[in-house]
């Protein structure tokens, strides 16, 4: 069947986050500095281990579904376990999500050949993102910022959605709003698990980039690539 429409992972496939230094302790300190400075009297230490409290308590809900609270429910928690009172969708909330992903974009670059490739494939397919992401407005204005967001017909991140990869909701979700089958479609991921597994568990074919040593078990991939640059050629084989 003819391919209608490529969907890619966003981080570590078509952008790459810097793991060196890690970027989850300036974006936690960025984001309590926030708080610290809009009404939150907490020491770091006591509003750090509310925090865990509240991430552990969502996960052990969300997990076995396979869904992804957006980042404000784990923000408003840990503010609650602290005695403050405030809805997610609260200005101070979601302020304190972008303070959070303000800093996390530092550590996050555009692999060298991801806009030649989106280009090259713009107007041949219909384009898509599926990413799992628990600030979905933080993957929006990184696509922007790398002025990359015209070129995708939908963007669908988890957090959004309350529901990840490799949930076939998620998936499905985005072939509707594409107006494609599964077998139109190649996913392109760098996770068996979440993106090939869970591509090939609804029916799409499947394209594995090789961003590290992961054993391969389970379901196999349509195709592996170590660059982004052999995929065009891949997509005419599938």
């Amino acid at each position: 069947m003819t391919i209608k429409a490529v969907l890619f992972d966003l981080f570590d496939t078509l952008m790459i986050i810097r793991k060196n230094p890690d970027f989850n302790s300036p974006s936690f300190m960025r984001m309590y500095k926030f708080l610290s400075e809009n009404g939150v009297n907490v020491p770091l230490d006591r509003f750090r281990e509310a925090y865990n409290e509240a991430r552990n308590e969502l996960y052990a809900k969300a997990d076995p579904n396979l869904e992804e609270p957006h980042f404000n429910v784990r923000i408003a928690l840990t503010l609650k376990i602290l005695g403050y009172n405030y809805a997610d969708s609260s200005p101070l909330v979601t302020s304190a999500s972008a303070e959070f992903c303000q800093e996390f974009m530092k550590y996050v670059y555009l692999d060298e050949n991801a806009e030649a490739l989106l280009r090259s494939l713009y107007g041949k397919y219909k384009l898509g993102i599926v990413s799992n992401y628990a600030i979905p407005e933080c993957a929006d204005e990184l696509l922007k910022t790398y002025g990359l967001d015209g070129l995708f017909e939908v963007v669908v991140v988890s957090g959004a959605v309350n529901k990840r990869k490799p949930s076939q909701e998620i998936f499905n979700r985005t072939l509707n709003a594409l107006g494609v089958s599964a077998a139109e479609t190649v996913f392109v991921g760098d996770t068996m698990d979440a993106d090939i597994e869970g591509a090939k568990a609804v029916g799409m074919k499947a394209v594995y980039v090789k961003r590290r040593e992961e054993k391969l078990a389970g379901v196999l991939p349509d195709g592996t690539i170590k660059n982004l640059t052999e995929l065009t050629s891949l997509l005419q084989q599938l």
